[in-house]
């Protein structure tokens, strides 16, 4: 049946409507062990009280009813919540893929616990394969590239072998010499790379991935350096190196740090396709238009009026007021459903990687020393170390 079983009905709904949610972001948590620079959840959605567990489980049974194929658990670290694998199942429970997001803090009981389940799907944040640097990217937290690849190891030896496994990577001027590396990295211990470029915003206007840092946006002067970046990447892809990200995807990432008018929404008149295709929840269970814009009124997922709501006109012009006026953004998943559902070659190649036989996805069976050694290989092979 392919990797998404019984799902892939629902997900050629979606791409044949566009009015089915293909891909949900619920934010269970905006706690987080680490304070990665390129991140501002933490501060973004700290006045909100979590949802609860029950509640949680409603909003799994109310996201089944408008026809929700996966959902992304993220964070914060959504490995903090202990019912974490309780949210999950009761996804599955509901016919909806969940896909995991950490920054490596999921322990082997968790990992063995969503396994059980059926849950195996999984990112993780790594930007590089220097410790130090991860480390100093991270925050400060010491060792914490260690611990992400200890549980890179626990994945590559518990999860089936044709699991989907990806590195969520940001890219910023600290790292931008580090992405080729990753995406050999990734390739050599069976896990794919998709790049997120690193937003701005100021403090007047905190959003959820959208750092304070100006630094962390590049200068006229790093344009080219960029420009061939995104070009090697492509021809990595090209040659059998696991790349999620599409051309169309690549290309907005330099409109969108040179600070052009991105292109991945033209064919929906100039806005995303939120709530459509997509669609945010915030910790307390609202629903949001994305992960950095609220709606006017809370909304909950969980009221049992919540899938009506979801189809009235009221919420489809609260959202639609601000997308309009929204100059777009590159956080990967929104547009990159956009992208998948809208032109051909991408929706092609997701089809291939998702709903056949698996032949591109295979885990390395390596243990945390042997994928050490093979960071380490490529980082000197890379003269990134």
């Amino acid at each position: 049946m392919g990797f998404f079983e019984g799902g892939v009905s629902k997900l050629a709904l979606s791409a044949l409507t566009k009015d089915y949610p293909a891909y949900v972001q619920f934010y269970v948590t905006a706690r987080c062990n680490l304070t990665c620079e390129q991140c501002n959840v933490i501060y973004a959605n700290a006045d909100q009280q979590e949802c609860t567990t029950e509640q949680a489980m409603q909003i799994a049974e109310n996201l089944a009813a408008i026809g929700t194929s996966v959902v992304l658990l993220t964070g914060g670290e959504p490995f903090v919540r202990r019912d974490i694998v309780t949210i999950a199942k009761a996804m599955m429970d509901n016919g909806i893929h969940p896909r995991l997001q950490t920054n490596g803090l999921a322990s082997r009981k968790q990992l063995e616990e969503m396994v059980k389940i059926g849950s195996h799907d999984i990112s993780i944040s790594l930007d590089s394969i220097v410790p130090d640097l991860q480390d100093e990217i991270n925050g400060g937290f010491n060792k914490s590239w260690e611990r992400a690849i200890n549980t890179i190891s626990l994945v590559n030896n518990i999860f089936p072998i044709n699991s989907f496994c990806v590195f969520g990577t940001v890219l910023a001027p600290k790292n931008i010499d580090q992405i080729t590396g990753v995406i050999k990295f990734a390739t050599a211990i069976g896990w794919w790379v998709s790049l997120v470029p690193a937003h701005q915003t100021p403090t007047s206007e905190p959003r959820s991935f959208s750092t304070f840092d100006i630094e962390l946006c590049f200068t006229p002067d790093q344009y080219a350096r960029v420009a061939e970046v995104l070009e090697e990447v492509k021809h990595l892809r090209n040659s059998g190196y696991n790349v999620y990200d599409s051309d169309e995807y690549l290309d907005d990432i330099y409109r969108f740090i040179t600070r052009q008018p991105i292109g991945w929404r033209r064919r929906n008149g100039g806005v995303c396709d939120s709530p459509n295709l997509y669609f945010a929840i915030q910790p307390n269970g609202d629903m949001a238009v994305c992960c950095d814009y609220r709606l006017p009124q809370s909304v909950p997922v969980y009221d049992s009026e919540f899938p009506a709501l979801y189809r009235s006109e009221q919420i489809r012009e609260q959202v639609f007021n601000v997308t309009s006026g929204c100059s777009g953004c590159m956080y990967g998943s929104f547009p990159e459903i956009s992208i998948s559902t809208r032109f051909f070659v991408p929706m092609f190649r997701r089809a291939r990687l998702f709903l056949f036989d698996g032949v591109d996805r295979q885990l390395k069976r390596l243990s945390k020393e042997e994928i050490m050694a093979v960071a380490n290989q490529v980082a000197h092979e890379s003269g990134l170390i």
